[in-house]
């Protein structure tokens, strides 16, 4: 039965998805970590792909205030869309689909979830938060620690540059902070192939 979401956009289908329908599969995660939800796009693909062979816990961070880029959006309304779409997958889902959302700061969330004992916990972290470097490298280094050995973290938004009149800055960009993350930790993981709009490394250490 195909489920009817109320997705207002197609930013997942456009960059994740041909990988996901690969990775995902062979990963076959049971415990994810998202950090940015938005209207649950990636998370109901998670659920529909995954919730059918097994049961999954979810953790969604997302503050739903949005950023730079969605200073002409009703969030609230943004976060309502969320809560809808999410249900949906749920009711099509054949094992329990356990959702857990953290409406806070990425930075409290993943360091509470790090006091609480999940450090080396999740299978899958995706990164789709702030676009702010220094907000990334933050969400980065908390979120590898969260992730198991052999566990994959994927970042969205790799080369997005927020237009600015004179030229990126570097300190409103993704790409900095993620660099500046897989050049620190080159010792704890690799890189995996994909196309550059996202970048996906595997932890290879506890």
């Amino acid at each position: 039965m195909m489920i009817t979401y109320e997705f207002t956009n197609n930013w997942f289908d456009e960059t994740a998805r041909k990988v996901w329908d690969d990775l995902i599969v062979k990963l076959s995660p049971a415990r994810i970590l998202e950090v940015g939800s938005y209207e649950g796009a990636s998370t109901c693909y998670l659920i529909e792909t995954l919730g059918a062979h097994k049961a999954l816990e979810i953790h969604c961070v997302d503050t739903w205030l949005g950023g730079i880029e969605h200073a002409t959006l009703d969030m609230a309304v943004v976060e309502q869309r969320f809560a809808r779409n999410i249900q949906r997958a749920k009711e099509q889902a054949g094992h329990t689909i356990d959702v857990t959302i953290h409406k806070a700061g990425s930075d409290l969330a993943l360091s509470e979830l790090l006091a609480s004992g999940k450090r080396g916990y999740f299978d899958f972290v995706y990164i789709d938060g702030s676009h702010q470097a220094p907000d990334v490298l933050c969400d980065a280094v908390l979120g590898f620690r969260l992730l198991r050995k052999g566990g994959v973290m994927a970042f969205d938004d790799y080369l997005w540059q927020e237009p600015l009149q004179g030229g990126a800055d570097l300190l409103r960009c993704p790409k900095p902070a993620i660099d500046a993350f897989t050049n620190l930790h080159m010792r704890q993981l690799r890189v995996l192939k994909a196309p550059l709009n996202q970048l996906y490394v595997q932890k290879t250490t506890a």
